[in-house]
Parts: structure tokens; C-alpha cells; sequence
């Protein structure tokens, strides 16, 4: 998986690279569907851990820069771009977006268990054990267990929502909007990097300090530090317990669907209702903001049913078509 790759131009190999940051990037937006993902999909995963590894160890060759370079640049553009439209999708359309993160994530499924091969002993239980961690993640989610995120969340909150983050740039399987998602971190940081993006449009040069300090500087930290770290720990582990790691990842991958049940919505709240860990009275009420409102299942109709399968099925070809294009390498 991150042996030897074949030699491709260094232009070819730029626009590969670009190509898949940008994939990468919306995935980070998206909960349920990997980064590292999109990264196989494109067919430069391998090169991108060969490339993080070669760079950590002060070794800097022309195809590691590019490959990084370019997935680096259009990832980060995408998500300052997307960040915003795709946090209002969410909060506005979520059992629209769920459904089509279904079909994302299932997408992924062929990718790392063609990488898996044929299972045996140590890939099931590999498989059982991400796929029992991830699935408690979900109904702890499901639950309402009190994290310290949510728009109150300090400098280290966004700090690990970083490294969260960055386990998708490195694990195909593992989301790390999922993760952000279970940290309550997801919409407070799509809405601190559309902040950001809104101040440097205006040139409101003081309105840029909060989100930059706030919400920017702590995660892009988590970030580095997590590519860095997650990748080097990712190549131990696959070298020495290739079969097992694999089928974490397979199972992580699984057990991320079982959070993303599609039928439910945010739910207005009304004085004396507690939302994450606050009574909640008419002052507090009118400073919530929509996306911190808490979220119900509903009993959904037969168009709604309808319209989730057919999502479901979209976003499974658009990860399948992907792939297609990443095995012409």
C-alpha cells in the first residue's frame, strides 16, 4: 500500500494531485466520507504517505513536493470556499445531506477492502473492532452525551478537532467530519472558517482576529500535527499488522453509516429546555444559533424514503466513478 509507486511526469502527477486535494477537501466537509478516501479514489494516496513520511524525515524530492504541494493548495482552497454553503446545506437539508453521505461512505467500501484482499482471522477482527468503536461513537452521538465542543469550545477543543480532521487526510475509512461531528466541532468550525472567508472578502481586517486566532491558528495546528503524526503511525502499524489495520479501517468505514441515520432534524428550543449543558432562557434563547439547536428523529414519508435511496445511490456512484478514475494509474 505505501510500497514503491511507478514513475509518472511531474505534471500529470500536479494535476493528480490537485484533483485529489480538491476531493479531499469537500470530503473533510462532509460527514462520513474520508479524505483518505478521495485520496485512493484519485489514485495518490500511496504517494501522498510516501511524500509525509519523506518530508518528516528531512528527505525532499521533487514528486513528495508536488504531490503535497498540490494536494495541500486545493484541499485548503476548497474547504475556505465550501465551507459555508455545505454548513447551510446541513443545517437547513440534513436528512438530504445524510442520505447523500451514506452513499459516500458505502462508496469507500470497495477501495480499502481491494487494498484488503482476501479476509482471514485478523482481518475480521480488525473489522469487529473498528466497527464496534465507531458504531459506540454514533450512539453516544444518538444519546446526547455531553461533549466540550459546540460553539463555546476554547483553543484546544479546535486544537483536537484538528488532529481529528487530519486522521481523514490519512485513514481511507476513518471521516474526520464524522469525528467532529461526535465532538460537537463540526458547524462551529465551518462557520469559524466562513467567518473567515466573509472578513477577508470585505477586507474587514479587524473581524478577520476572531476566527484566525479563535478557529483557524488552533486547527491548522491540530492538522499538521496530526498528518505528521497520524501518517507515521499509520505506516507502522501497516507494515507490521497489515491485515489488521486494514480491517479496522474497513470496519470504521462500516460502523461510520450507522451515524448517519438520515431522518432527523434540528428542533427549535424553548425557555427551560437545557441545550449542551445551559438552561436556556429568552436572553440565551435569541443568542443560539440555528446550527447549536438540538436535533430530533422524525418518522419520515414515503417521497422522503424515496428521495434517501436514490441519494443514497448517487453518492455510491459518485465515490465508485471516482475510483474509476484514480485505477488508471
Amino acid at each position: 500500500m505505501t510500497g514503491p509507486t511507478p514513475d509518472v511526469p511531474l505534471g500529470a502527477l500536479a494535476a493528480r494531485s490537485a484533483i485529489g486535494g480538491v476531493l479531499m477537501g469537500l470530503a473533510n466537509l462532509v460527514p462520513g466520507i474520508s479524505g483518505g478516501t478521495m485520496l485512493l479514489a484519485a489514485g495518490v494516496y500511496p504517494r501522498f504517505i510516501q511524500g509525509i513520511a519523506e518530508v518528516t524525515t528531512l528527505r525532499f524530492r521533487a514528486p513528495a513536493l508536488v504531490v503535497l504541494g498540490g494536494v495541500g493548495v486545493s484541499a485548503g482552497a476548497a474547504i475556505v470556499l465550501f465551507a459555508g454553503t455545505v454548513k447551510d446545506l446541513v443545517v437547513d437539508h440534513r436528512w438530504v445531506m445524510y442520505s447523500l453521505f451514506i452513499g459516500l461512505t458505502l462508496g469507500g467500501l470497495p477501495l480499502v477492502k481491494r487494498l484488503l484482499g482476501p479476509m482471514d482471522v485478523r482481518a475480521w477482527i480488525g473489522g469487529v473492532l473498528g466497527f464496534v468503536g465507531m458504531a459506540a461513537l454514533a450512539l453516544a452521538q444518538a444519546q446526547g452525551v455531553s461533549t466540550p465542543g459546540g460553539s463555546e469550545a476554547g483553543f484546544f477543543m479546535f486544537l483536537l478537532a484538528g488532529v481529528a480532521g487530519a486522521s481523514a487526510m490519512i485513514l481511507p475509512g476513518v471521516s474526520g467530519g464524522y469525528l467532529l461531528l461526535v465532538l460537537d466541532m463540526y458547524l462551529p468550525i465551518l462557520s469559524g472558517i466562513d467567518a473567515f472567508k466573509e472578513a477577508l472578502k470585505g477586507g474587514d481586517v479587524a473581524g478577520l482576529v476572531d476566527p484566525a486566532v479563535g478557529v483557524v491558528l488552533p486547527v491548522g495546528i491540530g492538522v499538521v500535527v496530526g498528518i505528521a503524526g497520524v501518517s507515521n503511525l499509520l505506516k507502522f502499524f501497516l507494515d507490521r499488522f497489515e491485515k489488521l489495520t486494514l480491517g479496522v479501517l474497513l470496519g470504521l468505514l462500516l460502523g461510520a453509516v450507522v451515524g448517519l441515520w438520515p431522518f432527523q432534524h434540528g428542533v427549535e428550543p424553548l425557555a427551560g429546555d437545557v441545550v449542551k449543558g445551559r438552561v436556556m432562557t429568552a436572553e440565551t434563547l435569541l443568542l443560539l444559533d440555528r446550527e447549536d439547536w438540538p436535533t430530533e428523529v422524525f418518522a419520515p414519508t414515503g417521497v422522503q424514503v424515496g428521495g434517501s435511496m436514490a441519494l443514497v445511490l448517487l453518492g455510491l456512484g459518485l465515490t465508485m466513478g471516482v475510483a474509476r478514475f484514480g485505477a488508471t494509474e
